[in-house]
C-alpha cells in the first residue's frame, strides 16, 4: 500500500492523569500498529487538552503556595505536554512493534508553529484546555482570575478557554520529513505544536494560546505529501443535529457539502468543527486526498470504507 497517513489522537482519548494516560496508550496502538504493519506510513499527532491544562494548574498551585516555585507559561506547559505524552506514545509503539516483530523506531519531536500575532483569534478566546468543571466551581474561579473565559460543554461541564490561532508554518519542517523519509515513525505538532510568533528582529518567541491540533494535522498531512488525514474522535462519525431527537450520521461527505454544514452551524465549535474544517482544507489542497473522522477503534475499518465518516 505504502499510503502516507496523518493519524491525529484527541487529548481527551489520552486520559487526564499519566497512570490513565499508560493504560490508555496500551489500548491505542495495536490499532495503529497495524496501520504500519499493513504497510502505510504513518505519522502521529495528538491533542494535550488535559494534558497541559493539568501542567498549567500544577504551576499555578504550587507558585501560589511556594515562593520558590515558578509561574510557568504555557508555551512552557505545551513543550512539556508534547515531551511526555510522546514519551508514552514512543514507548507504547515500540514496545508492540517488537511483540510483532517490527524493527521500526518512533521518534517524538518537540514541535514550534508558527502564527500570526494579529490573529483576530487572540480577541475571542475559544479553546478548551484543563479540567471540567461545574458551574459553582466556575464562578469561584472567574473570582479568583476574572480575566479567564470558560466554555460549557454540553453534559460534561465547563472548561477553560484560550486563543487558537491559526497555525502557519512547522518550524521543524525540515527535521519532520527527513526523519518520516528515513523510516521512522514521527510523533509530531502535539496539542498542535508549540504556538510561536516571529518577533521584529526574525526570531521567534512563544505565546499563550493553544493551536488546535486538527488544523496543525492539516498542515502537516500538506508538508508530507499524505494521501489520508485521519482524525480520531470519542464518536464513532460524523452527526447532523448532534445529540438531538433528528440526530442523524454522516457516513461520507464531499468537501463542498461539509463546508455547507459548517456555515450552517451543524458541528461544535471546541469539538468537531475544527475537524471538519481541518478535512476541508486538507482535501482542497490537492487532488484525491480524503478525511477520515472516526473512533480509534474503527480507524482500520475507517481506511477500508467500513465505518467512520469519509470526507472528500
Amino acid at each position: 500500500m505504502n499510503s502516507r497517513i496523518v493519524i491525529a489522537l484527541g487529548g481527551n482519548a489520552l486520559g487526564s492523569t499519566p497512570i490513565q494516560q499508560i493504560e490508555n496508550v496500551k489500548s491505542a496502538v495495536p490499532h495503529i500498529a497495524d496501520m504500519i504493519c499493513k504497510g502505510h506510513k504513518v505519522i502521529l499527532t495528538h491533542g494535550n487538552g488535559p494534558q497541559v491544562g493539568m501542567i498549567n494548574l500544577a504551576f499555578e498551585k504550587g507558585a501560589q503556595k511556594k515562593q520558590e516555585i515558578p509561574q510557568i507559561g504555557l508555551p512552557e506547559c505545551s513543550a512539556m505536554s508534547q515531551g511526555y505524552i510522546g514519551y508514552h506514545l514512543k514507548t507504547g509503539i515500540q514496545n508492540e512493534l517488537k511483540k510483532r516483530g517490527v524493527n521500526k523506531e518512533a521518534v517524538a519531536l518537540i514541535t514550534q508553529v508558527e502564527v500570526n500575532k494579529d490573529d483576530p483569534a487572540f480577541a475571542t478566546p475559544t479553546k478548551p484546555i484543563g479540567n471540567y468543571y461545574t458551574e459553582e466551581q466556575v464562578k469561584t474561579l472567574k473570582k479568583e482570575n476574572p480575566f479567564f473565559t470558560y466554555m460549557e460543554i454540553p453534559k460534561r461541564g465547563y472548561r477553560k478557554t484560550v486563543a487558537s490561532p491559526e497555525p502557519i508554518d512547522i518550524l521543524e519542517k525540515n527535521s519532520i520529513l527527513k526523519l518520516f523519509d528515513s523510516g521512522f515513525i514521527v510523533i509530531a505538532c502535539g496539542g498542535g505544536g508549540v504556538p510561536v510568533i516571529k518577533t521584529k528582529n526574525g526570531e521567534y518567541a512563544g505565546i499563550d494560546a493553544v493551536i488546535d491540533k486538527d488544523f496543525s494535522s492539516a498542515v502537516l498531512a500538506d508538508l508530507i505529501g499524505a494521501d489520508y488525514l485521519m482524525m480520531l474522535t470519542s464518536v464513532p462519525k460524523v452527526y447532523l443535529n448532534f445529540g438531538k431527537e433528528n440526530q442523524e450520521e454522516i457516513k461520507e461527505m464531499s468537501a463542498d457539502i461539509a463546508q455547507t454544514y459548517c456555515n450552517e452551524g451543524q458541528f461544535g465549535k471546541g469539538s468537531m468543527l475544527p475537524k471538519v474544517q481541518a478535512a476541508i482544507k486538507f482535501i482542497k489542497g490537492k487532488k484525491n486526498r480524503k478525511a477520515f473522522i472516526c473512533s480509534l477503534e474503527k480507524v482500520t475499518d475507517a481506511i477500508n470504507a467500513k465505518d467512520g465518516t469519509i470526507i472528500y
